[in-house]
């Protein structure tokens, strides 16, 4: 999936400029990186956000069309307004074909329903981690992760190491000894096993038997 964003360069600097570029429907940013010099730069508001709204924007290797130049870049940062859910501000970094990048990447879950552990043992989805850092050359970036959950039995977790990657692509967590767990079944919230319930009972019993010699009071404090 090719994104592509149309930009011109942005001349006037300042808080009271962007203020004004934002009232005229415009967003005020940046790209970087690959030894060159930063650029300023605007882009329509409304363009962008009916592109910031897919998954795939903030994953992928995006095309900014800078005054009719285009580059390969990653959404690095940005800023929303905290009530009006517009963009305020928006950082691109340009990438190198022959450097690697670090990525977070979303996971996909799969066949959650068909899990024995939900489908047979009644238990939930606990999703630990939505998505992770991936480091890769720019050509091998995924879009998303794919994590198949079908064959998790109830108390069974899938871990970083167990998911399968394209060539090229690999775990940062991984590469730092750090086998993170991204999903488990876990028991639904208030619900006790067989032998949790047996116990349960147990000592519902020994409370109530009759004639059991009632426990000391504390002395009470002077």
């Amino acid at each position: 999936m090719s994104i592509e964003i149309i930009a011109v360069k942005r001349d006037v600097k300042g808080t009271g400029a962007s203020r004004r570029l934002r009232r005229a429907g415009n967003v005020p940013g940046v790209v970087y990186g690959a030894g060159k010099t930063a650029i300023n730069l605007e882009v329509n508001h409304k363009e962008l956000f009916l592109q910031f709204r897919h998954e795939a924007f903030h994953a992928s290797i995006l095309s900014l069309n800078l005054d009719g130049k285009k580059e390969d870049v990653l959404l690095r940062d940005f800023q929303m307004h905290p009530v009006r859910n517009t963009i305020q501000h928006i950082d691109f970094q340009r990438v190198s074909a022959t450097e690697k990048i670090h990525v977070k990447i979303p996971f996909h879950f799969l066949n959650a329903e068909n899990a024995p552990g939900v489908k047979l043992e009644g238990g939930i989805v606990a999703h630990i981690m939505t998505e992770a850092e991936v480091s890769c050359l720019p050509k091998d970036l995924p879009e998303f992760i794919e994590v198949d959950l079908g064959a998790l039995e109830l108390g069974d977790s899938v871990h970083l190491s167990q998911i399968t990657l394209a060539t090229g692509v690999e775990f940062v967590q991984l590469t730092h000894g750090n086998d993170a767990a991204v999903a488990a079944i876990a028991k639904t919230r208030g619900g006790i096993s067989d032998e949790d319930e047996a116990a349960a009972d147990t000592t519902a019993t020994d409370e109530a038997a009759p004639g059991a010699p009632a426990a000391p009071a504390e002395p009470a404090a002077e």
